[in-house]
């Protein structure tokens, strides 16, 4: 099979899709399929490319503002889907983390070329990428999530309406960029305005402090529970993709009542957001 796998791109997130792009590739060529690494900000990786990216680490800081304004601004063009590696592919491999790779833009190309790719269809990955609108549809479907509100909120709003300490981070980005724990009101203002760094909407929720459990759905079956104990407070940037700074355990140490409850949460969220295939998510407990 002929696969194309589209990774890297422009987001804060780059640098955690090239390398979760080059396992996939690696993954497919071990399994005989013919694979072409196709980076939208910079074109076809080659071999050389390719090792070079065996060679980095993730790092513990995404990349500058500055760093990623400087990649190609026809990232995303609106010919992608027409380029021969995508046309002539039997299916694209979306391994794009964040922004227009994982908010149903690129999913919504492909689907106007009639191009195959993995993952859920446009719609069901812009609800999923937008964090009110996700939340929204998981108290419709009486799926538990923490208080939130939207900025802009002043200091004195936060701490009636929610209390401190809150999380505040962009509405519409993953692992965990711009996103900072707010234990005082004195933070709050400089938080925000971090956060609006990497987004025009920005979140701010509940902080609940507890366990970080997660449940990964696989069509319509959810997968054993597991729990990811990260070395700081919180799963950030650095614990997520720097080795020895969280340990997960599969399965978790869950009484079956319990495992088994999260498992219905994680499908009734899974379904409140039309996704498809395979999903990773998180619940604190």
């Amino acid at each position: 099979m002929n696969i194309t796998v589209l990774m890297g791109g422009a987001s804060a997130e780059r640098d955690v899709s090239l390398a979760s792009g080059l396992r996939i590739v690696e993954a497919l060529q071990s399994r005989g399929h013919t694979v072409i690494a196709l980076d939208p900000a910079a074109g076809v990786l080659s071999a050389t490319d390719l090792a070079d990216l065996r060679a980095r680490k993730v790092g513990t800081e995404p990349p500058s503002l500055e760093a990623l304004a400087g990649l190609s601004s026809e990232a995303l063009r609106t010919d992608l889907a027409s380029m021969p590696e995508i046309r002539t592919a039997d299916v694209v491999f979306l391994a794009l983390h964040g922004g227009q790779g994982e908010d149903g833009t690129v999913q919504a190309l492909l689907d106007m070329a009639d191009v195959r790719y993995t993952g859920s269809g446009h719609l069901a990955s812009a609800l999923a990428m937008d964090k009110d609108l996700s939340k929204t549809l998981f108290r419709a479907a009486n799926v538990p999530t923490a208080d939130w509100l939207m900025a802009p909120q002043t200091a004195d709003t936060v701490e009636r309406l929610l209390s401190f300490p809150v999380i505040v981070k962009p509405s519409k980005q993953g692992s965990t960029v711009g996103l900072t724990v707010v234990k005082t009101r004195d933070t709050f203002d400089t938080a925000v305005a971090e956060a609006f760094k990497y987004d025009d909407e920005v979140m701010i929720e509940s902080f609940i402090p507890g366990r970080e459990l997660t449940v990964g759905v696989l069509g319509d079956q959810a997968l054993p529970v597991g729990e990811i104990k990260p070395v700081h407070e919180i799963y950030d940037y650095e614990c997520k993709y720097t080795p020895g700074m969280a340990t997960e355990d599969f399965p978790a140490d869950l009484p079956p009542d319990i495992a088994a409850t999260l498992q219905q949460q994680a499908l009734q969220a899974f379904q409140a957001l039309k996704l498809l295939g395979a999903t990773p998510g998180s619940i604190s407990v």
